[in-house]
This record gives C-alpha cells, sequence and structure tokens, in this order.
C-alpha cells in the first residue's frame, strides 16, 4: 500500500471521487438548507483557477494511483489562506487520512508564504469540528452554543512558522508517503 499526494487540479479526472463523493455527502447532511440548488451550487461556487499556485493550490492523496483523500486552498488575504474540499472517502475513514491532508495542506500554504490558516465547516460536520480542533485549528464562534445557530463554524490557525520548518517527515507530491499519520 503506498499513499502519495499529487498537486493538480479540481479538472484533473482523478478529482471526480473527491467531488462526487463530497457533493453526496453535503447533500445528505444539508439537503438544500443552504441552498436551493443544493451542493452543487457549492462545489461549483469556485472556478478551478482559485486553487491554482500562486495564490492556492489542489491536492489529491492518492493510494496505489486511486484518490482516497483530499482538500485545497485558496487566497483569502495576503496573509491568509482559505482551506476547502478537505474529504477521505468515506470508506476509509478513522485512518489519519485527513490529518495526512491537512498537515500537508498547512505545510503548502505557509510555503506559498501564507502564514494563517482560515476555514469553514458545516454545523453538522462534528467529525470535521473534532479535527480541527485536535490540530490546534482556534473556534471562532463559541464552541458551548448551538451550531446550528451559526450555520458555518469558522476556524483559523497560525502556520507561518511552518515556513522553515522544512516540513520534516512529510513526502511531497508523487513520492511515497510514510504510513504514520504525520503528526509532528
Amino acid at each position: 500500500m503506498v499513499d502519495t499526494f499529487l498537486y493538480t487540479t479540481p479538472l484533473d479526472p482523478r478529482a471526480k471521487p473527491l467531488i462526487d463523493e463530497l457533493t453526496f455527502e453535503y447533500d445528505s447532511r444539508y439537503g438544500s438548507y443552504f441552498s436551493a440548488a443544493g451542493a452543487a451550487e457549492e462545489m461549483n461556487r469556485y472556478p478551478a483557477e482559485a486553487f491554482a499556485p500562486p495564490h492556492g493550490n489542489f491536492l489529491l492523496l492518492l493510494r496505489n494511483g486511486e484518490t482516497i483523500g483530499g482538500g485545497a486552498f485558496k487566497h483569502y488575504d495576503d496573509h491568509t489562506a482559505e482551506f476547502k474540499r478537505i474529504w477521505t472517502r468515506s470508506d476509509l475513514r478513522r485512518q489519519g487520512l485527513a490529518v495526512k491532508v491537512l498537515v500537508e495542506l498547512e505545510v503548502q500554504a505557509a510555503r506559498q508564504g501564507y502564514s494563517r490558516v482560515y476555514l469553514t465547516t458545516g454545523f453538522r460536520q462534528p467529525e470535521a469540528v473534532g479535527l480541527y480542533l485536535k490540530y490546534g485549528y482556534t473556534a471562532l464562534f463559541d464552541i458551548k452554543v448551538d451550531p446550528e445557530v451559526y450555520r458555518t463554524l469558522p476556524f483559523e490557525k497560525q502556520i507561518g512558522h511552518l515556513a522553515t520548518a522544512g516540513a520534516a517527515g512529510i513526502v511531497r507530491a508523487e513520492r511515497p508517503l510514510q504510513q504514520a499519520t504525520g503528526h509532528r
């Protein structure tokens, strides 16, 4: 079993599993809560160029050539990358794959000059909330309040220190990942 990161574009055919499953998952959890058009509207909100260097990036996690996870970031402001589309295949969850994707995106965003990450998740995604809190993200909302009050739940994390850390233990695109979870 070999896991690799691949920096690419949302238009890459290998991104289709990520986009299709995210759309299905968002529709399953939210239906038309945010929009009558459902998740398709959210998934098509940004052009592929928004996730392209030098201001963004789009990442797939591949296992033996098959897409099993991914994520992206885009420009939010001069110091902040906004993370989007963080996903792992539903049948492979609880294996630390989302952490691998998150850490890789953080390091890459820092390499591209960002010192802060901003992201949002929906109120019906407690797994994502738990992940972000566990891995050093600060909730920009009161976590003691019913999350449905907020609808979308914003988080932030400072990552400027990663620009000089050299990303020890992180393997880049087209090279095998270590089988560890990528924790530092």
